[in-house]
């Protein structure tokens, strides 16, 4: 299968940059599933149902959520009519948190990819043990047996955390990805397991910026102490940034991994069809 990612949108930017490159790019890479992290897509901070259909118009399969689930109350009830949108599969039981973190989608052809979302705990809220959730979800629903294809979108501020949850993921799942910082990295890898990694697929967003908000309040909040607006997206041209990875058939592992870099302000990266 031909899987990609995309890394957070973020506002009005991010948005207009997916809808902009993602149908090419499905095209170009003839691309069978594609996952979006779009928990900063509403200004910022949370999704609107409104803006998911956005995502999905532009070729999003599945878009995935994060800390800011939910900024925007209204993702509390359409996520619950929505399967296409998962938010962190690690939300205690007790809490009654809606929708799902994990769910077993069908691609072209019949195939079955498991997506999964989930969130680290290191400078981030405190959910249950991501490890052991994944742990449950991978065997309840393992590569190659009842998934032609798995990825994880590991929501997580520190990089250890992420290479940590790639490595115990390695030979179980297709892709392991992480989201929330917002600047991808160079380091997309195919684990010794089979297991694609990359530790973070960067953001759909404006880069003359401070992770994709407007320079100016952040600046004035590292150099002032003092918070004197809100944080607003950047509204330049977004450089839509993500990972494409290729899986072989019959395993679900990875068999090629290159990182997505198209338009705005970054140096280009394109993986070759």
């Amino acid at each position: 299968m031909r899987l990609a990612f995309l890394g957070d949108v973020i506002g009005r930017s991010g948005r207009e940059g997916v809808a902009a490159h993602l149908p090419a790019l499905r095209r170009r890479l003839q691309l069978d599933f594609v996952v979006v992290n779009g928990e900063n897509a509403a200004h910022g901070f949370g999704i609107t149902e409104s803006n998911a259909r956005e995502l999905y118009e532009a070729g999003a399969d599945v878009i995935t959520l994060g800390n800011h689930s939910w900024d925007q109350k209204e993702a509390l009830t359409f996520i619950e009519r929505e399967p296409r949108l998962l938010r962190p599969v690690n939300y205690p039981r007790l809490s009654g948190a809606p929708g799902q973190g994990a769910y077993l989608y069908e691609a072209p052809g019949g195939r079955r990819v498991l997506v999964m979302n989930v969130l680290g705990r290191v400078h981030m809220d405190a959910l249950d043990d991501p490890f052991s959730v994944v742990d449950r979800e991978l065997e309840a629903c393992p590569l190659g047996l009842a998934a032609d294809a798995v990825i994880v979108d590991m929501h997580a501020e520190i990089t250890s955390e992420k290479m940590a949850m790639g490595h115990f993921c390695d030979g179980r799942a297709s892709l392991v990805v992480g989201t929330h910082t917002h600047v991808p990295t160079a380091d997309a890898q195919i684990l010794p397991g089979g297991t694609a990694y990359q530790t973070d697929a960067g953001a759909c967003a404006d880069y003359d910026s401070v992770i994709g908000m407007k320079k100016e309040e952040p600046l004035r909040r590292f150099t002032t102490r003092i918070n004197q607006a809100r944080m607003e997206p950047a509204s330049g041209p977004a450089t839509v940034c993500g990972v494409f990875v290729e899986t072989d058939d019959r395993t679900g592992l990875a068999r090629r991994v290159e990182p997505i870099r198209v338009g705005g302000r970054l140096r280009p990266a394109m993986p070759e069809a």
